[in-house]
């Protein structure tokens, strides 16, 4: 950021602000209700007397002054008086939509805490429920029918300086299937965590809900649904307006503008992906996120089980999005240690709903070809276990318990420390618990799971923490780099640079207690390291558009983020009609 005067302007609010090394002050010419109704400006009864005099709010608030921290407590009271996790939900949406600096004071006092309320397992409910729950929009919709007219509905967004976008069609809503418009609450709930993990700033940030219409008949039914009431629209129609879409926001917001696209069908997301990620900055976080985080609890399990990535054969349960990112990443990590490509293929197995993936199996795509290996078919995924005698299992196929207690004490039978990660989301599609690895291990498996789960006690004594491989450690840090030194396109080896830097940092300590990933209280600080790392890569491999070069890439990444504190609002002379009147006031 510059020094001096900034301007930051939109379609309502023209606001500036000029910096000194204590205070930073926000002019803007909204004024009375205008002021306290817009989350980017709103602070409540933190306001003081001056600016509620000059901004015209005084009146419109009570004549008490509190502090952020008095507003911080508030919260946190009202939330502990909510009856369920949806209520609780519901609740920090309603303070993102009144007060955003508040609501990520509130994220970023106990992450731990909030992170699995606005993101997974509680989402993915909020989502089912989001027609009855919806209360403000956010974000933009942009539905079939705008085709044409895309680059004019981004004209209504009232931000210009958009750096990351994230887009969904709600066709495949976590393990939950095809949600539609209700989807939207995915790239709401991702955007939070690239400011609250991450610091992006808010305003730089653009959830999209691109609406083609569902293929659910319930919600089609549903006289609460708020999208389009009609079958998906496919084939050319469909693309015609991705690619209307891609190239309005690269023209709108720049080359460099992020865009992760975020829970579509296998039958797109692949072939998107594919079409895309050379020609924009973009990717698929259930593809490369997934992989990343995946990849990176892997590199960690290595330093319990002293040995190499190449030393491991692995069996999917799942071949889909997921499983076929992290069977990429994977095979990238055994090439980095000197396999050959086509050996590091052979190390890794697939199961999908029809069963073994074997060569001679009719109907398989392009992407599950490649991991085809000669070997007769089985349908059972116990006999595969069994059969192949995998070192690690991966569930990414959304079946909750696929991880019998059969196969888990056959892992058990035939490795001393299993790697056993149940990924799918939410809790209820986890392949099997923290408890269940555990116990029926003896206490010997090394567990993931994509959703959190409580500590376990073993008979023994020991307090096992599992490792939850959530996206979360990634995408944000990814958004970060990315966006910070404006990469233009995003490469495969910047999730390997990314899942590496992860894994660095596991402490020894976190892997006795069981964990394959930093605490998510630290979120903050791997997002930041994350960021770096990608930044220096970019820098060493020419892929940085951003020049001069930053000298030192941590101070410059430090002075991108987002302050939770709350900004003063620059007071010039006011009148007031009578220049005795006071206000009693209850200042905290």
């Amino acid at each position: 950021m510059a020094h001096g005067l900034v301007r930051q302007e939109s379609v309502e609010t023209e606001m500036h602000k000029s910096e000194t090394k204590k205070k930073t002050f926000v002019f803007t010419k909204k004024r009375g209700y205008d002021v306290t109704r817009n989350p980017h400006l709103n602070k409540g009864m933190a306001f003081s007397l001056e600016e509620r005099l000059q901004l015209g709010t005084h009146g419109l608030l009570p004549p008490c002054f509190i502090s952020q921290d008095v507003q911080l407590l508030r919260v946190l009271k009202n939330y502990d008086m909510q009856k369920d996790d949806l209520d609780r939900y519901v609740f920090l949406m309603g303070l993102q939509d009144r007060n955003e600096k508040l609501f990520y004071r509130v994220l970023s006092s106990d992450i731990e805490r909030f992170m699995p309320i606005i993101y997974t397992p509680i989402v993915g409910l909020a989502c089912q429920q989001y027609g009855l729950i919806f209360r403000r929009p956010r974000g933009l919709f942009i539905t079939i029918h705008d085709r044409g007219h895309i680059s004019t509905v981004l004209q209504n967004w009232p931000d210009k300086d958009i750096k990351a976008v994230c887009v969904t069609d709600g066709e495949r809503i976590l393990g939950l299937g095809d949600l539609g418009c209700y989807g939207m609450g995915i790239p709401v709930g991702k955007l939070a965590l690239y400011t609250a993990c991450g610091g992006m700033p808010p305003q730089q940030c653009l959830p999209v809900m691109l609406d083609v219409g569902t293929d659910n008949e319930v919600l089609l039914r549903d006289p609460l649904y708020i999208g389009l009431r009609h079958k998906r629209v496919r084939g050319q129609a469909y693309d015609d307006l991705l690619d209307e879409f891609m190239k309005a926001v690269s023209d709108r917001y720049g080359m460099d503008c992020l865009i992760q696209f975020e829970d579509f069908a296998n039958v797109n997301a692949f072939r998107l992906l594919s079409k895309y990620r050379n020609k924009y900055c973009t990717f698929n976080d259930d593809i490369q996120g997934t992989a990343a985080v995946a990849v990176a609890g892997l590199l960690a399990a290595l330093r319990i089980t002293k040995s190499k990535m190449c030393d491991h054969t692995i069996v999917f349960q799942g071949a889909g999005e997921a499983a076929m990112g992290i069977a990429e990443l994977i095979t990238m990590a055994m090439e980095k240690e000197g396999l050959p490509k086509e050996e590091c293929l052979k190390k890794i197995w697939m199961v999908d709903s029809k069963g073994l993936i074997v060569k001679g199996r009719e109907h398989l795509t392009h992407e599950k070809e490649r991991f085809a290996h000669e070997h007769p078919q089985m349908k059972n995924l116990e006999d595969v276990v069994r059969e192949i005698k995998p070192t690690a299992i991966i569930g990414v196929a959304a079946i909750g318990g696929a991880f019998t207690e059969q196969i888990i004490r056959a892992m058990a039978s035939f490795n001393e420390c299993p790697i056993i990660f149940a990924l799918s989301n939410p809790t209820s599609k986890a392949e099997c618990t923290a408890e269940q690895c555990y116990t029926l291990t003896e206490g010997r498996g090394i567990f993931a799971s994509g959703s959190p789960f409580d500590p376990v006690i073993l008979p023994d004594g020991r307090k096992l923490y599992p490792g939850q491989g959530n996206n979360a450690y990634i995408f944000p840090g990814v958004g970060l780099g990315v966006t910070a030194c404006a990469i233009k396109n995003i490469s495969e080896e910047i999730f390997l640079t990314a899942a590496e830097a992860l894994a660095h940092l596991v402490t020894e300590k976190d892997l006795a207690e069981g964990r394959l990933y930093p605490p998510l209280s630290s979120i903050g600080d791997v997002s930041r390291t994350l960021a770096i790392k990608i930044i220096e890569y970019a820098y060493e491999h020419n892929m940085a558009s951003l020049h001069p070069e930053p000298s030192d890439k941590e101070a410059y990444v430090n002075s991108l983020a987002y302050s939770t504190d709350y900004d003063e609002f620059a007071v010039d002379s006011y009148r007031w009609p009578d220049a005795s009147m006071t206000m009693q006031t209850c200042k905290l």
